[in-house]
């Protein structure tokens, strides 16, 4: 299945790709809207609380596109972002920030640390797909 023929049913079926998404986020609720939404059209998901346990799920999971928060306790969005980027092994894993933040400040710092997009919440299922299909098929 091509991009165009994706974009053109609306994305509303990925299951095409087999696209692994993790989706890093503290709070629960967001990581199982997330989760529920991006299963529904045929993602793998793996989620994590935190930036240390997306850091230990991600060299078991290998995902394909990295979803995160950046307002987190211990390690937040931009640090968890900035460790991905700067490992030899994903640092070409597109990562999305999601944020309920949306100043310029935060989408540069988001932009230095080698973020693909940004994100603001509350996102729709739209705004997921997306992002998955322009950073999945660009890697």
């Amino acid at each position: 299945m091509s991009e165009e023929s994706l974009q053109a049913e609306g994305a509303s079926d990925l299951s095409a790709l087999n696209v692994k998404v993790m989706v890093i986020d503290d709070s629960k609720t967001i990581r199982r809207s997330a989760e529920t939404l991006l299963k529904k059209v045929g993602c793998e998901v793996v989620t994590a609380v935190d930036g240390f346990e997306a850091l230990a799920k991600i060299t078991v999971h290998k995902p394909d596109i990295i979803f995160v928060d950046i307002m987190m306790p211990r390690l937040d969005g931009y640090q968890t972002c900035a460790l991905i980027k700067n490992n030899q092994t994903f640092k070409a894993t597109p990562v999305i920030m999601l944020s309920s933040k949306d100043s310029i400040f935060d989408r540069a710092r988001g932009r230095i640390v080698g973020s693909e997009e940004y994100l603001t919440k509350p996102f729709s299922k739209e705004d997921l797909i997306k992002a998955i299909t322009a950073h999945v098929w660009r890697a």
